[in-house]
């Protein structure tokens, strides 16, 4: 698979260390946050899920060990209804379009911190961007993907304290523009 991670991240992910990688993925998870929570709150019987995913992606800033229970984290994550298999169905709305790709970096991202990864990793950075670009196609005038791409490297640099409120803003940012999309489709 041909990622569209940046060859110069991508590299320093493979020569860092664990904690390199899950600084990464903390971030990307952080950036797809608002999505994940945003559009599910107040969802009938998905106030677990909500949750689940606020307190993983927090858990995920602890970047100097990995997640004594990422692992099972995944399994959890792997039964809410966004990563489950749909037959021949594609997610075709604003909505689920979304939230599938916030719980799909979010899986990722728990892999990457257990594993150490950096394809997982790199996998978690793919996912993200590729939610950015589908946005950038759906919003007129819209740069997510490239402003993606400066935070992914920002997300190598090592200053955590930068790129977490960086990630915080773009994913309201985010959060903001598909919302506007969505808006009379909630209703």
């Amino acid at each position: 698979m041909e990622t569209l991670v940046e060859r110069a991240v991508t590299t320093t992910l493979r020569s860092g260390n664990g904690e390199t990688v899950r600084l990464y993925v903390a971030a990307c998870a952080e950036r797809m946050a608002p999505l994940f929570v945003g559009l599910r709150v107040g969802g009938a019987g998905r106030e677990g899920d909500v949750d689940f995913y606020v307190e993983s992606v927090r858990d995920l800033w602890h970047v100097d060990r990995p997640l004594s229970d990422a692992a099972e984290r995944v399994r959890v994550l792997e039964r809410f209804p966004e990563l489950q298999p749909t037959g021949d169905e594609e997610v075709t709305d604003v909505v689920g379009t979304y939230t599938f790709f916030a719980a799909l970096v979010l899986r990722y991202a728990l892999l990457a911190n257990d594993s150490g990864s950096p394809d997982d990793a790199v996998s978690c950075g793919h996912a993200t961007l590729t939610a950015m670009g589908m946005l950038d196609q759906n919003v007129v005038g819209a740069s997510f993907r490239a402003q993606e791409h400066g935070l992914q490297s920002l997300s190598v640099s090592g200053d955590a304290a930068r790129l977490w409120e960086a990630s915080i803003e773009a994913g309201r940012e985010r959060f903001r523009t598909v919302l506007g999309r969505t808006a009379g489709s909630l209703g």
